[in-house]
């Protein structure tokens, strides 16, 4: 008695495919022989029925996932062409195949519950106002050649200022219309302080005329990135290197209010000359901040980290530090004169006295 040919689907722990046995040199046999467990031929690959969609021969040569798939979504398995391994349905034939269903695009014939759409269906919408603003200055700033320079900040010894500050000001026998005080004022002032002496940081390029030119701006108008409700903007402190830092404060929080109320004027967000970006309070150590057009650095801060680290007797102690992260525009700014403004920012930053010894 001649072996008949059996197809078996075999199923191993994470096998996408199914593994089709066959018994070599075999006839196979037709429907009419009657025998028990006789699989018929599949039928004929397509079919010239009005209406009928065509099945294929290979389809069942399926895992039981893609069975599975089929039978939550109604689809009938010989109706899906197979792009897998010698014909095999794979899962995305199956998904392709219900979307096109729903949308009339296969052929008639299929039941009403083959066109019952897969989960998660994509969608479309225009950008916002503000998003298509974002995409036109990113589109601006990314072709500027950008480099990274990132180093270690110490906080503590600013801290124990601050808080002392922030004492004075609870007490209430200060006149400043601000509460309390950030680290932001602080790093705002420490960056026009560094900008008196690297003035270039805080330049345009200008590439307008036949030749590239270089606009030294004596204003330090340093631009803060924001969070706000509809998306980030990035408003500006004028005349920093005029300003105490609890006038940087006050204006600060105003720009603060005036963002999350959507309430911004032109004139707030015109003007910057280098900008600080501050992702700490979401999240983060590091950034590779992207320059704002008309400007040719920006400085990254990210979350402040409490380390282990030695003091100068090589006992333990605990420091708080965080990461400043610069990017510069490499056509102008060389790492060397990058590395030294980063560096003394650090320097008035680690060693506050130095910084309010300094201030006008």
């Amino acid at each position: 008695m001649n072996q008949p040919l059996v197809d078996i689907d075999i199923e191993e722990q994470g096998a996408e495919e199914s593994v089709p046995i066959k018994f070599k040199d075999t006839p196979t046999p037709t429907p009419a022989e009657g025998s028990k467990g006789l699989i018929p031929p599949p039928p004929p690959a397509s079919t010239t029925t009005t209406g009928t969609p065509p099945e294929y021969k290979h389809s069942k040569l399926a895992t039981p996932a893609v069975r599975r798939i089929c039978k939550e979504l109604g689809v009938e398995i010989t109706h899906v062409q197979g792009t897998g391994k010698d014909g095999r349905v794979l899962k995305e034939d199956v998904a392709a195949f219900s979307v096109r269903s729903k949308t009339g695009q296969t052929t008639a014939g299929l039941p009403e519950s083959a066109a019952t759409p897969p989960v998660g269906s994509e969608t479309t919408s225009l950008l916002t106002p503000m998003q298509m603003q974002m995409f036109k200055t990113m589109t601006k700033s990314l072709s500027i050649p950008h480099f990274l320079f990132s180093d270690e900040v110490h906080l503590d010894p600013l801290t124990t200022c601050r808080s002392q500050i922030n004492a004075e000001l609870a007490s209430g026998n200060g006149s400043q219309s601000v509460q309390k005080l950030s680290y932001m004022p602080f790093f705002i002032k420490a960056m026009s302080l560094a900008l008196l002496t690297y003035p270039i940081l805080n330049a345009r390029l200008n590439t307008d005329g036949d030749k590239p030119s270089l606009i030294m701006r004596p204003q330090h108008n340093i631009g803060v990135a924001m969070d706000t409700p509809a998306g980030l903007v990035v408003p500006n402190i004028k005349n920093v290197h005029n300003l105490s830092i609890f006038e940087i404060g006050e204006e600060l929080l105003r720009l603060k209010k005036a963002g999350a109320a959507g309430k911004l004027s032109p004139a707030d967000l015109k003007g910057g000359t280098i900008t600080i970006s501050n992702i700490g309070n979401i999240g983060g150590r590091v950034v590779s901040p992207v320059i704002v057009n008309s400007e040719v650095a920006i400085l990254g801060i990210g979350k402040a980290k409490t380390l282990p680290a030695f003091d100068c007797h090589g006992a333990v102690v605990p420091k708080t530090e965080m990461v400043f992260s610069w990017s510069a525009d490499h056509r102008i700014i060389d790492g060397a004169t990058m590395a030294r403004m980063a560096t003394l920012m650090k320097k008035f930053v680690e060693k506050p006295e130095l910084m309010l010894a300094r201030m006008r």
